[in-house]
Formats: C-alpha cells, structure tokens, sequence
C-alpha cells in the first residue's frame, strides 16, 4: 500500500505487532534519570511475522539486551529460540503440574 494513509483497523496482525513493539521501545527510550525503564517483556505476536520482519524485531531486542536492558519474550517461534541463548522452559507434567527449567545463559 506503499505511502497511503490507512487506519489502524486495517493493518494485519504482523503490522500491529510492530506498531506495538516501536510504541514500547519508544516509551523504554523516553525514561529519565529519576525513572528508568530497564525491562521489557513481550508475549508473542512473532508468529504474525514474516522471516524479514521477525528478524528486524529480534535485532532490535537483541540491541536493548546490548544495552543493559532485561528483555524477557514469550513465544513458540522456533527462530526466536534459535537466537535466544538464555531460555527459561516451562515444561507441563501430569495433572495440572509443570516444572521450570533455565537452559543456556
């Protein structure tokens, strides 16, 4: 749709999920000294990305994590595990048990 203005009713779910991840880095930026904001945590909307656009998403989490912010995602996306060294797994056992495990890091 190139430079055509659009409504955000009308951006699909891989757009929106880039709107809400510029919104939040943009909020993470605008911290000051007498309030910082050194953690960011996503639950999933990676799914909705095509390969391009996850791969824009991750490297601008992976800067955050450069920059001594903590970022903790939720996702099922194989490639987002992949790139992620540090994962914490949660791994579902019989009735209505689970069990956590930290891998890597």
């Amino acid at each position: 749709m190139g430079n055509e203005l659009r409504t955000v009713f009308s951006l699909s779910g891989g757009e929106s999920f880039l709107v809400s991840l510029a919104l939040a880095l943009g909020l993470a930026s605008l911290s000051s000294s007498k309030m910082k904001v050194e953690s960011l945590f996503i639950d999933e909307g990676f799914g909705a990305l095509d390969p391009d656009t996850l791969n824009v998403a991750v490297d601008a989490l992976e800067r955050l994590h450069n920059q001594g912010r903590k970022v903790g995602v939720i996702s099922h996306v194989q490639e987002m595990t992949e790139r992620i060294p540090t994962q914490i797994k949660v791994i579902r056992l019989a009735n209505g048990k689970s069990k956590v495990e930290v891998v890597g890091g």
